[in-house]
């Protein structure tokens, strides 16, 4: 059963919550975190992405750029922006993106249940990304970001989320990119008590976004453990920060494709040779987006095309192999297009839905790209079967929107 539990966190003072909430450190380059920090010193930012405040170029594994994000955290500590709550309290999130709102609840989550599994996760990590989180974490001493998880939706715990949100919440602002973000401090003992005990009865919690995050969290609280020779169990840095959100209430956009040159083959060689893989192909007369699992839209040479896999395809019994992103990795990205391994080929990239199908045109008429494939959004009904199954999604399944901020409540390890 999932551990959940209050913590004192580090946040914002009320008026300067919209100046230093950010997104996340893995949703913008060095050059795009330069830019959107331009003017705002208090952007939390310099803590998750600090190599914008070092000389261009600066390696982003460097040590200095670890300590540089040391240095901006603690001053943020020491002019006032982040103040320590005087009490362990659990936080409500809400985001608001369109029509679409989404309430988490913000607490820490144990590392021995990551561990053990009762934590599930869908995806693998990457070495030097797990590294960098590790450092980040261990040299900040803190937990900076939340990771994303969510749970089979509880009604005792929606009913407390309806209670708490009856009150104005104490941060309510509007980001750069139109989501709203809304903070309730859930300080009541009982309510406190009352989410401890209806956490306790939920099965599994589930890594929906945050996997380095997650994996870097896990393993420093590990080191520590074993470093600590008074451990007991209660310590910090045994839990890491999380935002809980119920399954029902998510939203995940297509992780979308687009790969540089087309393997040796011209526009119809392309075309004939999908066509050899039981795909339907059909120039179409507008932006093809999917709109049902076992389409894609596939642009090239300025024109749009609509692919249908064979229904063999999505019948397997397997359900990683039924995926959307499965079977166009085993079937055209493969065998077709010489893309042998999605996580390393540097000839494959990955767009999330959140830019748009205009994106892919760009990146593919800019001639940087030479076809591009925009997919159905993979479900949560998947996700969390897959992860039940004990199984692994490919890489860049899933795109959730909108995206938590950094800097909203932070975790320290000690």
């Amino acid at each position: 059963m999932a551990t959940v539990r209050p913590f004192k966190g580090f946040r914002p003072a009320q008026h300067l919550a919209a100046e230093v909430a950010a997104k996340p450190y893995d949703v913008l380059n060095s050059e795009e975190a330069r830019t959107e920090a331009a003017g705002r010193p208090l952007s939390f930012l310099h803590v998750g992405k600090p190599e914008i405040d070092l000389p261009v170029g600066t390696h982003l594994y460097d040590a200095s750029v670890y300590e540089k994000g040391r240095e901006n955290l603690q001053k943020l500590i020491k002019d006032g922006v982040l103040k320590e709550d005087a009490k362990q309290n659990f936080y409500l999130y809400a985001q608001t993106m369109g029509k679409h709102t989404q309430f988490g609840i913000i607490g820490c989550v144990s590392v021995q249940e990551y561990l053990n599994n009762t934590i599930k996760k869908h995806e693998l990590t990457r070495q030097d990304k797990e590294d960098d989180r590790t450092r980040h974490v261990k040299v900040t001493n803190a937990h900076t970001g939340p990771i994303f998880l969510t749970y089979h939706a509880e009604p005792k715990i929606d009913a407390i989320v309806d209670r708490v949100r009856l009150v104005d919440p104490i941060y309510n602002f509007v980001a750069d990119d139109g989501i709203r973000h809304q903070l309730w401090v859930i300080s009541d003992d009982r309510l406190i008590r009352s989410l401890i005990e209806h956490f306790s009865r939920v099965e599994h919690l589930y890594v929906a976004d945050g996997h380095h995050r997650s994996a870097a969290a896990a393993r420093v609280g590990k080191e520590l453990a074993v470093a600590n020779p008074h451990h007991r169990g209660d310590e910090e840095y045994n839990f890491f920060l999380a935002v809980l959100f119920p399954h029902n209430q998510l939203r995940i956009m297509e992780y979308n494709r687009i790969v540089k040159d087309l393997n040796g083959l011209d526009e119809d060689g392309l075309i004939a040779a999908i066509r050899k893989q039981d795909f339907v192909v059909r120039k179409s007369d507008e932006k093809a987006q999917p709109a049902k699992k076992g389409e894609y839209g596939m642009y090239l040479n300025g024109a749009w095309y609509r692919l249908t896999a064979d229904m063999k395809y999505l019948n397997n019994t397997d359900p990683v192999e039924r995926l959307d992103v499965s079977i166009l990795q085993k079937y055209v990205l493969h065998p077709v297009l010489g893309i042998d391994d999605p996580r390393t080929n540097k000839r494959i990239d990955f767009v999330g839905g959140i830019r748009g199908i205009k994106e892919l045109e760009r990146r593919v008429d800019s001639g940087e790209m030479a076809v591009a494939f925009a997919l159905y959004p993979t479900s949560i009904d998947e996700l969390l079967s897959i992860a039940d199954a004990g199984k692994i999604m490919p890489p860049k399944s899933t795109w959730f929107e909108p995206k938590l901020r950094d800097g909203v409540v932070v975790h320290f390890l000690s």
